[in-house]
């Protein structure tokens, strides 16, 4: 069952001056394409798109567009926002059907930090170097998200791609290319604090070891004279 429902009108003024006069009404314009159909250019009420992407599950979610009388099965590609207010300038759907594929960005959700080991009990922190991924999976299989389970993580262990647990019929999109993109989503490192004073109390062992081993010299040249 689709969460998300746009209400579209359909649009035959197009161009940069037919655009702005949309989004001084309040309306956001639009294009929807994909499947065996011509593109179709639509409008949208902003507020209405505005409220939806508050919500995280309609970047990932499969919509239900309303054109007039005509419904379609569409997932949100790509948003167009103004570089400082806080607008949307244009929205891309894609068109979806049952058989066929969907490469879609999914947010990652990291469980179990509290409880991860190189955090409890090795005192490391943890680094995200990923907040989403691209997937590919037929729309049925689509999830709203992907967890990244750091229970088990010790200290100066890295999560790649390949490690994580996925629903079934998705795959990692990158992975499908090859082993060598199998790029890294978390670790868990040494705070740079302790980082920085094991350093430093590595270089002062090794000043009194270079100390230590001097001195005999030294001692040996007294007795020569």
């Amino acid at each position: 069952m689709n969460e998300f429902e746009l209400i579209a009108e359909a649009r035959t003024d197009v161009g940069k001056g037919a655009s702005r006069r949309l989004r001084r009404d309040g309306k956001l314009p639009g294009i929807v394409y994909g499947t065996d159909k011509d593109p179709s250019m639509i409008s949208l009420q902003h507020n209405a798109v505005m409220h939806n992407l508050e919500h995280e599950a309609f970047y990932s979610h499969i919509l239900t567009l309303k054109t007039g009388d005509a419904t379609e099965s569409v997932v949100l590609k790509d948003l167009q926002r103004h570089p400082y207010k806080r607008t949307l300038l244009h929205i891309d759907l894609l068109r979806i059907t049952e058989n066929e594929e969907l490469t879609m960005r999914i947010p990652l959700h990291y469980i179990n930090e509290e409880k991860c080991t190189g955090v409890k009990n090795e005192g490391g922190v943890i680094s995200h170097l990923m907040s989403d991924m691209e997937i590919v999976c037929l729309p049925k299989n689509l999830p709203e998200y992907i967890e990244v389970d750091m229970l088990e993580v010790k200290l100066g262990d890295t999560v790649h791609l390949s490690d994580l647990k996925l629903p079934e019929g998705v795959q990692i999109a990158d992975l499908l290319h090859g082993h060598e993109e199998d790029q890294p989503v978390a670790s868990v490192q040494a705070p740079k604090v302790m980082a920085s004073d094991e350093a430093e109390d590595a270089a002062a062992e090794e000043a009194a070891e270079a100390a230590a081993d001097a001195a005999p010299e030294e001692g040996a040249k007294d007795g020569d004279d």
